[in-house]
């Protein structure tokens, strides 16, 4: 099955003053996604800008497939512009997603900002007990914390923060974590990390990792030109070599990044 598709503009809806919902509904037939898996979506009808950009889905749904995004660039403010029935080109879904937990794990997730888009999709799929750690700067951009909220019957364990203090622990997420660490984890069978935020949060949360010699992954936000690993444009260095985000990532062994 092809992974390029046509999709049309099912909704573009404001979350915040910066971020949407964006949901998109293929033409044609797709594969479906696993969670941390990506997708390149054009941004525009001209050249300019002639790349797509790359977008972790949220939610896959029978009506289509969830995106957040944030204003960051010229792609982004044209998205902003993007009417219902609109109809643009989209490539996925594309990268490795997130390997399943043991039964024996114990999932802690941590998300940092719109990282939680690649999270929740895993966070709905975990079929027993689990921790999520969901942190932003303010309350206004704690953006799906009802929609993460409602996981917690699931026997999921909710940990909002902000780093204003505005909404839930004040503090950031790794702030959070040293927290649960010092309090909870003696009691938590074989803890395995899954994480995706800014790139201080995931060197920051890699050095607890390898301190407290926790195992995990973690999904990196990296500029993408191709999104099929030709370009060489995302590439990462690793303990086993230069890797490409978009090819053998965006997910990866949390110690075997180098930062």
């Amino acid at each position: 099955m092809n992974s390029y598709f046509r999709a049309k503009v099912l909704s573009n809806t404001p979350l915040n003053a910066n971020t949407f919902l964006l949901i998109l509904q293929p033409v044609e037939q797709v594969r479906e996604p696993v969670p941390g898996q990506f997708y390149m979506i054009e941004t525009g009808s001209s050249y300019d800008p002639l790349l797509k950009r790359p977008f972790s889905y949220l939610r896959r749904t029978p009506e289509g497939i969830q995106f957040l995004y944030s204003i960051r660039g010229k792609g982004t403010r044209l998205m902003r512009d993007f009417q219902p029935g609109k109809n643009v080109q989209a490539i996925g879904p594309l990268g490795n997603g997130y390997p399943k937990a043991g039964t024996r794990n114990t999932p802690v997730l941590i998300a940092g900002g719109t990282g939680v888009a690649s999270i929740f999709s895993l966070a709905a799929q975990l079929p027993s007990k689990a921790y999520i750690l969901y942190g932003a700067r303010c309350n206004e951009d704690l953006i799906l914390l009802n929609e993460v909220k409602e996981l917690e019957h699931r026997d999921i364990v909710c940990i909002d923060c902000t780093d204003d203090g505005s909404c839930g622990m004040k503090g950031t997420v790794i702030d959070a974590l040293n927290e649960l660490i010092a309090t909870d984890f003696s009691r938590i069978p074989s803890p395995l990390l899954y994480a995706c935020g800014p790139r201080p949060m995931l060197e920051s949360l890699s050095q607890i990792a390898r301190e407290k010699e926790l195992k995990g992954y973690v999904s990196l936000e990296e500029h993408m030109a191709c999104g099929f690993g030709a370009c060489l444009g995302c590439t990462v260095s690793t303990v086993k070599g230069n890797k490409r985000v978009c090819k053998e990532g965006p997910v990866f062994p949390i110690r075997e990044i180098v930062w």
